[in-house]
């Protein structure tokens, strides 16, 4: 049977002139790889900026499942499914959460009452402190070192911090909660973690595939050292905030402080910025313990009980519990997080500590290829 004709346009050579093959793929310039570059950085910026103000709970619940994540994949080694996993880890910390705040927020709220009602017998109790301790150092040094305005501008500034302290800390608890927003806290930040901690390596490959196939070891690469830093970092800050809070609240309990627990826990959860958070217990419990004993012992006591702590978390905690991970210098930290809060507020604060982790890691990558490349190993001149 003789073959039927190919209907015009519909020959191999018709088609191939109507759909040519596809050209090779051709080499991004350096133009476009900083373009794509500056573009991204320009719209993640730009984004921050115009969505700040309800990006909150989702970094939250981000920060959420980052740190769940390790347990929720140590769980799906045993069988459990991913989806289970993640709602009972997120329903674990919710009723941790929810404990804690049940437990501890009344006896905060009776200490913040005590230190109103006891804040101007703590003002004078200071005052008469500092002045016996400046008349014993005028006995000592000479009226020419100590005088009656020195005495007296020392006790008037003690008793302003004094009172700066008993405003603000009636302040921070009675409109803390107001500011996050019940329902943010109780609603949104749960449900966002508990999907992202469902999807998380789901993402995670989803956005490694759509690295540049030029760049993607590489990027890979700077990805795992920002986790390893950041994770470590995070890690020691929470282990840090946990036993020193535990530690400073139940040790100036024991001392005698009436407002103990809510120093030692104000100093344990500011311990997160280095330094910072020590050194605010330590001046608010030593003031207090001025204006409730009225003796030196009992101050020298409280002061005693921040060397220990100071002891324990720089000789116990991160010698022996996190070693030399810990690659985010503290200076750099707390820099990262004041300009994180001035950029974007409380958001910039979250973000701040990633984004130093980041930088840091591309910072020494970019600082080895340097010191491998012509521009430092290129001999000195020798001219005669």
């Amino acid at each position: 049977m003789p073959a039927r004709p190919e209907p015009p346009g519909r020959t191999p050579a018709a088609a191939a002139a109507r759909f040519p093959p596809p050209t090779a793929p051709r080499t991004a310039t350096r133009a476009q790889r900083t373009g794509l570059v500056a573009g991204f950085a320009a719209a993640l910026l730009f984004s921050l900026w115009l969505f700040q103000g309800i990006l909150t709970p989702f970094v939250l619940a981000a920060v959420v499942a980052y740190f769940l994540d390790p347990l929720a994949t140590r769980l799906t080694r045993f069988g459990v499914r991913r989806s289970l996993a993640a709602f009972l880890l997120i329903f674990l910390l919710m009723a941790f959460t929810l404990a804690a705040v049940l437990l501890l927020y009344p006896l905060i709220l009776a200490q913040i009452g005590v230190l109103v009602q006891r804040l101007p017998t703590y003002i004078s109790g200071v005052g008469a402190l500092l002045r016996h301790g400046l008349e014993r150092l005028e006995e000592a040094l000479g009226p020419d070192m100590v005088d009656q305005r020195l005495r007296d501008l020392a006790i008037n500034q003690a008793a302003t911090m004094l009172s700066w302290l008993g405003t603000a800390a009636t302040r921070l608890i009675g409109g803390g909660f107001a500011l996050f927003q019940v329902f943010t806290l109780v609603v949104v930040v749960p449900v966002v973690a508990f999907y992202l901690l469902r999807d998380w390596q789901v993402m995670l490959g989803r956005v490694e595939s759509w690295l540049p196939r030029r760049n993607a070891s590489v990027l890979r690469q700077l990805a795992k050292d920002t986790d390893r830093v950041l994770s470590a970092w995070l890690r020691g800050q929470l282990l840090c905030c946990a036993a020193l809070g535990v530690f400073y609240a139940v040790a100036l309990q024991l001392v005698g402080l009436e407002l103990g627990l809510t120093i030692g826990l104000m100093a344990g959860i500011l311990t997160f910025i280095p330094y910072v958070g020590s050194l605010t217990g330590f001046a608010a419990a030593v003031l207090l313990a001025m204006g409730q004993f009225g003796t030196w012992n009992e101050v020298l006591m409280v002061v005693g009980v921040f060397v220990v702590g100071q002891t324990i978390e720089g000789y116990v905690i991160y010698p022996y519990l996190l070693g030399d991970r810990v690659e985010l210098h503290a200076v750099w930290v707390i820099f990262a997080l004041f300009a994180g809060g001035v950029a974007f507020g409380f958001l910039g604060v979250l973000l701040a500590v990633p984004m130093a982790a980041a930088l840091g890691v591309v910072a020494r990558y970019w600082l080895r290829r340097y010191l491998e490349s012509p521009l430092y190993l290129d001999p000195p001149r020798t001219g005669t």
